[in-house]
């Protein structure tokens, strides 16, 4: 008789354990909840959400806990079972709610206050005897794995089918994610607040140059800049122009006659008199604007018969 008595939970530990239990079922504790097993009360498991804007954000953390028969005047073990990064699995917690610190213990902590100072300590950094230290990425990775792991675990599938088909949901949803085809790729998308700027200090939208008015500084030094270059192409075509017309007119192409040293002549056609100083070898050909262009052009002798022709002609 005493060998079954010893098997079975306190009267006082059962009794309190069952009311922590419709407590919990009634105030959930936010990313945990916790079943005890059907053979024996005295060990609970629990599944840990990972809380937002955490490394273990996204993970499901299996663990139990270990009441004594002398619950609630004697502190429960703490086990994680799920690979976390941040405890060893099925290792005992030091923690001020565990059987490290009976000193500290308050038989007026319920399981819902164990399970609440056990999510507080996990998103830390302090070291414990227990706890282990990975990195921000190593924790991020057991996050995702811990899904498949968990499925793997025949107590947890029992306890929490509820969680069980939330893991199976999400991985479907993964799997299809996955298997989607390759979206085309996006542009550039400037974030806000930040400006990205071009060589003429025009602001880039996209990686491209927005549509901007045209009193725009940039666009004006740059429309300048087209503009002097357009007018001085239009002029070299143009003196090109004359040079080659003037080249293929001979006769009565000089109205004054060449004695020696530098003169003035004019080419004459029919709708311009374009004024050229002249060489002993020939016609210079200056013309004033953001470009020069000089060109000789030959010039023949005129006797004294030819010249009083040219007068007459005049």
């Amino acid at each position: 008789m005493s060998n079954n008595s010893n098997k079975r939970a306190p009267t006082t530990a059962t009794q309190r354990l069952k009311q922590d239990y419709l407590r919990i079922k009634k105030d959930p504790v936010p990313y945990i909840c916790a079943e005890p097993l059907p053979s024996n009360i005295l060990e609970w498991h629990y599944v840990v959400r990972g809380p937002e804007m955490t490394p273990y954000e996204g993970g499901y953390y299996h663990g139990k806990l270990i009441f004594p028969r002398e619950f609630p005047f004697k502190p429960p073990s703490i086990y994680m079972i799920t690979p976390n990064g941040r405890f060893k699995c099925n290792t005992r917690l030091c923690l001020s709610i565990t059987d490290f610190h009976p000193d500290t213990w308050n038989p007026a902590w319920s399981v819902s206050t164990i399970l609440t100072g056990l999510l507080s300590f996990m998103v830390e950094k302090g070291p414990t005897l227990g706890s282990i230290e990975t990195s921000e990425f190593t924790k991020r990775q057991l996050a995702a794995q811990s899904l498949a792991f968990n499925l793997k675990d025949k107590v947890f599938c029992e306890l929490f089918p509820e969680v069980v088909e939330e893991i199976k949901q999400k991985q479907k949803a993964q799997e299809e994610l996955n298997n989607r085809p390759p979206s085309l790729p996006l542009p550039d998308v400037v974030p806000d607040g930040e400006a990205h700027y071009g060589q003429n200090g025009i602001p880039l939208l996209n990686g491209h140059v927005p549509l901007a008015p045209a009193n725009h500084p940039g666009l004006q030094q740059a429309n300048r800049n087209h503009g002097l270059l357009g007018g001085a192409l239009a002029n070299l075509f143009v003196i090109v122009g004359f040079a080659a017309f003037a080249y293929t007119v001979k006769e009565k192409s000089v109205s004054i006659p060449i004695i020696g040293g530098e003169g003035f002549c004019a080419w004459r056609v029919p709708f311009l008199t374009w004024p050229l100083p002249l060489q002993n070898e020939g016609v210079h050909l200056g013309v004033r604007g953001n470009f020069t262009l000089s060109a000789v052009l030959p010039l023949q002798s005129y006797g004294s018969k030819e010249r009083e022709e040219d007068e007459e002609g005049t």
